[in-house]
């Protein structure tokens, strides 16, 4: 039988060599028509020109992310426009800010001009926005009051501050951009952040910019002295005698043998004047509850120095023969 040779499946040398040269012949045209092409004038795109902005410093800061381009329709030479397309060595447009905080927006229809000029030869057909916006304030240096941020710390059980939130210094000066200053309202939050506070307080606090705004404000006060006293409270009660006021004989007390009971909280300072207090759970039948024949009892005295005063039963009911 007749033998058949299989085939290697390969191209041979001979076609590979034939292959190379038409890819080559390939590239080699297409490079030249891009490059001819490239050369021709009159083609017209639109790119977006990088831009920066020149304005004092020193005087005025940003509060938001300045525009870092501008989109503008251009025409001209090929390779002019690749390079702005691509942004291949093309120096940015500066947009000079004389008083940049005296408006938001710059009319485009004000750049056409210069950046026409800026960008030759290429020709500049138009901008596609109407304005560029920006948020640029003056940089103010302003004093605020301190003010205790009451979330920051906790007293302890029992415990008020007694007085005033004394400061040193008295002001806190705080320098950035006049819009932003604005929003603090002439106060300055002091964070504490002590748990149950329960004696007097006298200590130096560290000063923080809330957090977000640490590049945009800065303190001259690195700190302030916090002081202020506190109050403790001490828990108490008491049984009291009632007294009755007003009372026909024909009306009683559907108890008579009822003990009220009153629970407080008193200054601890004033624990000395409070034993030699006699209080009286005043029962005014000119003042009962027509309704459900109930008097509510009322405590006498009551000074300032104790608080949160309760009392159990908070009323009496009446009996009538």
């Amino acid at each position: 039988m007749p033998e058949h040779k299989k085939s290697s499946g390969r191209i041979s040398s001979k076609k590979l060599s034939n292959l190379k040269v038409v890819v080559l012949c390939i590239v080699a045209a297409t490079t030249f028509w891009i490059l001819n092409a490239l050369n021709k004038d009159n083609y017209t795109t639109i790119v977006d020109y990088p831009i920066e902005w020149d304005f004092d410093g020193e005087k005025y800061m940003a509060i938001q992310p300045l525009p870092e381009s501008v989109p503008i329709q251009i025409s001209g030479n090929g390779w002019d426009l690749l390079r702005k397309y691509f942004k291949l060595n093309e120096p940015p447009f500066v947009i000079n800010l004389a008083e940049p905080a005296s408006r938001t927006y710059i009319l485009t229809s004000d750049l056409k001009r210069p950046l026409g000029d800026f960008i030759t030869p290429t020709t500049l057909i138009g901008l596609l926005e109407d304005s560029l916006t920006y948020h640029i304030d003056q940089i103010e240096s302003r004093k605020l009051n301190p003010v205790l941020d009451t979330a920051s710390f906790t007293l302890a059980k029992n415990v008020e501050i007694d007085g005033e939130i004394n400061f040193d210094p008295e002001q806190i000066t705080v320098v950035g951009p006049s819009s932003l200053l604005d929003t603090f309202e002439g106060k300055f939050l002091v964070s504490l952040y002590n748990e149950r506070i329960s004696e007097d307080f006298n200590e130096p606090v560290p000063l923080r910019i809330q957090k977000g705004l640490e590049d945009i404000l800065s303190l001259q006060n690195e700190s302030v002295e916090v002081s202020f006293s506190t109050i403790q409270f001490l828990e108490g009660n008491k049984r009291l005698k009632l007294k009755k006021l007003n009372f026909p004989k024909t009306v009683t007390l559907e108890n008579e043998e009822l003990t009220p009971v009153i629970s407080y909280l008193v200054d601890g300072s004033k624990v000395t004047e409070l034993k030699d207090m006699e209080f009286e759970a005043i029962l005014d039948y000119g003042k009962r509850n027509r309704e459900d024949s109930t008097i509510t009892i009322v405590v006498r005295p009551n000074p300032s120095y104790i608080k949160e005063m309760k009392i159990e039963p908070p009323f009496v009911k009446l009996k009538y023969e």
